[in-house]
């Protein structure tokens, strides 16, 4: 039988769409509540946004490289598997396929749920007061209703399914670009709240802190290598893969650090400490009540751009495991019709919507922020080796010294960030060492299999 193979159809604007769209999500609308929560410091939380987003354009531009040389699907399942062994690839994929794409896509459904809920609490206090569910699951059925909605879209092609990419990616910038412009220009704001903030603590403690904080960060800028997951399928990859992941983490980080700078203009670092929804307040400190319900609501639709290109990234892994025999076969399914990995699919919609179900929103970003940080640094790392082997292949500017500064910053993220939260931690480095057993049993099964 003829081997089934993705086309490659995407250009720079919806490969760059794709990176933008995966790394604005969940974590900038979430997160820095409760970094001031822990940092007390509105100057530092700033500062460390942007260090997070140096990192990012490290590995971005280390992607791009590996990227260019190695232009198949699956991302650093692909490269770690050429450049070391095929181990430590199905290992990436292994954690990508339970922590990578699964979680970050109930994860962004929940939020959407948690900003629907609560731009119209009418709808599952109604729910509740008549008997027919209570509002935690009435948060949930929404969740998994969102999930189902976008697999099925993406279900039926990468063109279809990247027109609706754009058209929300698109939407949500300008959703972004709205929400600056009118906090900015309204006045009602004090940039005096930059100097309310506490010292940080002092010593190793304040340290584990910082560390945690970045990982919780970078998970916020995850999504900054999305496009080499689509490698086999986009048009003159050694030109346009790396633009895209370039553009598209830079662009995200003049957005990130506005954002950040518009919350600290809008909310008194007291008031912001532990609030989930910090654009739905910063909204509702300079507007009102009124803004407070809109934003929130728009943040919530503004989800499903991140939600969308989990679901396109995602199943392309697990369709390059399968295609190397180290996952189920029918995983490697491409539909006659809509040429995508189809079963990938519908087995990743099926985890997400597992984890909605069951998931703890706070304990599943802590475990997602450290198992994604693993194989990256790994994945970084083999730029030296992609050099050596390969003298001819695409150089991009700024090495060793971005491999350097990213593979320093991240042993050093994950090791503080273990030595503050050693039970997430543990997780998922335990989910990371069941992956090798599962690895031996795939491969067995593989070479007994008749071809």
């Amino acid at each position: 039988m003829a081997e089934e193979n993705l086309q490659r159809k995407l250009g720079l604007f919806p490969a760059t769409n794709i990176v933008i769209a995966n790394m604005i999500g969940a974590g900038i609308f979430t997160t820095s509540g409760l970094l001031m929560a822990g940092l007390n410091n509105p100057v530092l939380m700033v500062a460390l946004w942007a260090v997070g987003g140096i990192i990012a354009l490290c590995g971005a531009l280390s992607y791009g490289e590996l990227g260019a040389a190695m232009p198949g699907a699956g991302g650093e399942y692909l490269f770690l598997s050429r450049l070391y062994h095929p181990l430590f690839g199905f290992l990436s994929g292994w954690v990508s396929f339970i922590v990578g794409f699964s979680a970050p896509i109930a994860a962004s459904a929940m939020g959407f749920s948690e900003y629907f809920c609560r731009a119209v609490p009418a709808l599952p206090e109604w729910l509740s007061s008549s008997g027919i569910v209570n509002e935690a699951w009435t948060k949930k059925i929404i969740s998994v209703s969102i999930i189902l909605i976008f697999t099925f879209i993406h279900y039926r092609g990468i063109k279809a399914g990247a027109r609706i990419q754009n058209l929300l990616t698109v939407l949500k910038v300008l959703l972004i670009a709205v929400l600056l412009f009118a906090g900015f220009s309204s006045g009602a704001g004090s940039f005096e709240n930059f100097s309310l903030g506490k010292l940080a603590n002092p010593g190793f403690a304040g340290l584990k802190t910082v560390g945690l904080s970045l990982m919780w960060i970078m998970f916020a800028y995850s999504g900054w290598n999305a496009s080499t997951y689509l490698g086999a399928e986009i048009k003159n990859p050694a030109k346009i893969l790396p633009r895209s992941l370039i553009y598209g983490t830079g662009i995200v980080i003049i957005i990130y650090l506005a954002l950040n700078v518009l919350y600290v203009y809008s909310i008194n670092p007291e008031q912001m400490k532990g609030v989930i929804s910090v654009g739905g307040l910063a909204m509702g400190n300079l507007f009102g009540k009124s803004a407070e319900v809109l934003f929130s609501l728009l943040i919530g639709f503004a989800l499903f751009s991140s939600l969308s290109a989990f679901i396109i990234i995602g199943p392309r892994v697990y369709y390059s495991m399968a295609k190397d025999g180290l996952f189920f076969k029918l995983v490697a399914r491409i539909h006659p019709k809509f040429q995508v990995p189809s079963n990938s699919i519908l087995l990743q919609c099926l985890i997400a919507c597992i984890l909605a179900l069951s998931g703890s929103f706070e304990q599943v970003l802590t475990y997602m922020g450290f198992a994604l940080g693993i194989f990256p640094v790994l994945t970084v790392a083999g730029v030296f080796r992609l050099r050596a082997s390969d003298p001819k292949a695409l150089h991009l500017p700024g090495f060793p010294v971005t491999q350097i500064i990213y593979i320093a910053a991240g042993i050093l993220i994950l090791a503080l960030s273990f030595l503050e939260r050693p039970a997430e931690s543990s997780i998922a480095l335990v989910t990371v060492i069941i992956g090798i057993p599962a690895y031996y049993i795939f491969r067995g099964y593989s070479q007994k299999s008749p071809e």
